[in-house]
């Protein structure tokens, strides 16, 4: 991979304008919703809520968690939460008019269950606004507690995001010291174990000083617990507080890892610069897949045990 030092040109972004973007802004101000848009620093938020997409981050703007890539504040909220934000990430989400949505959530593990069944219930209101909505969850770990995850699984959201994020040799370094490469794996191979149909998806950052043979590693992994979508994105510095940049990765890079990938018998692999795992979820992920699948769960259906 080649050293730079300066940011190359393919990871300029332009400043967040247009009707869209103030739009929703002043929706989610309105009423007290984050996006990960923001909280994160993403690069693409011009492009997303330009567009008309947004992806919804629960249970507020602290994390209990401090990785060390990540721009999310990081504290103890102590127990806080609004037990109405599921039906203002509906209400919100219905005023949009969305096809596809992606609901994610700082770490809470201050709470109880850390959280899941917030996601489930909101997963459930999302559902009554409109039973055609393509859901994507991009989740915690939930240490790996099985009934958590269990939750929001029978929740029956589309698609079950986790991400690993790095490859196994730098995650202590990466991220917080209670993540752990195996336990994010634990988690999408239990989501498949509850529902085999369900869609697993996870992500990964380069630019770290990760090796080829370690990303290489990680896909296998990956395909040994059955996920089905992996995205590759360059990680960026959010401030000088967080991990330095290693290096950046050529675009002809990413289009090897989309390739290698497929290759391997991921179902879909999104590959860039600006790539995140939840950007544009509406367009870079298969909302045809979603569609077909529904239609022959109606032509089919199945009796759940």
């Amino acid at each position: 991979m080649e050293l730079r030092t300066a940011k190359p040109d393919w990871l300029k972004i332009r400043p967040p304008d247009g009707e869209n973007y103030t739009e929703i802004k002043k929706l989610l101000r309105q009423l007290n919703l984050y996006t990960v848009c923001e909280e994160a620093r993403c690069p693409n938020v011009a492009e997303c809520w330009g567009g008309g997409t947004a992806t919804f981050m629960l249970m507020g703007d602290t994390c209990t968690r401090g990785c060390r890539f990540c721009a999310v504040k990081t504290g103890n909220p102590r127990g806080q939460i609004d037990n109405e934000e599921p039906k203002k990430v509906a209400y919100a989400i219905s005023k949009l008019g969305l096809r596809y949505v992606v609901i994610t959530s700082v770490d809470r593990d201050d709470l109880d269950d850390h959280g899941s069944g917030h996601f489930a219930e909101t997963i459930a209101n999302l559902k009554t606004h409109d039973p055609e909505l393509m859901i994507e969850v991009l989740t915690p770990d939930f240490l790996g507690n099985g009934e958590w995850i269990k939750k929001i699984v029978q929740a029956a959201p589309d698609v079950y995001a986790h991400n690993i994020e790095t490859v196994e040799r730098l995650q202590k370094r990466v991220r917080d010291r209670r993540a752990k490469y195996q336990q994010s794996l634990s988690v999408l191979q239990f989501v498949k174990k509850i529902d085999s149909q369900r869609y697993t998806k996870t992500s990964i950052m380069l630019g770290l000083g990760e090796e080829d043979h370690e990303i290489v590693q990680t896909l296998k992994d990956l395909r040994n617990v059955g996920c089905d979508v992996v995205t590759f994105g360059q990680y960026l510095q959010p401030t000088s507080r967080h991990l330095k940049v290693e290096n950046f990765v050529m675009p002809e890079k990413f289009k090897f890892w989309k390739n290698f990938a497929e290759d391997m018998g991921f179902l879909y692999v999104a590959s860039g610069p600006l790539v995140r795992s939840s950007y544009r979820a509406g367009e870079f992920f298969m909302e045809g897949i979603i569609k077909k699948r529904r239609e022959q769960s109606r032509l089919s259906p199945t009796i759940e045990v």
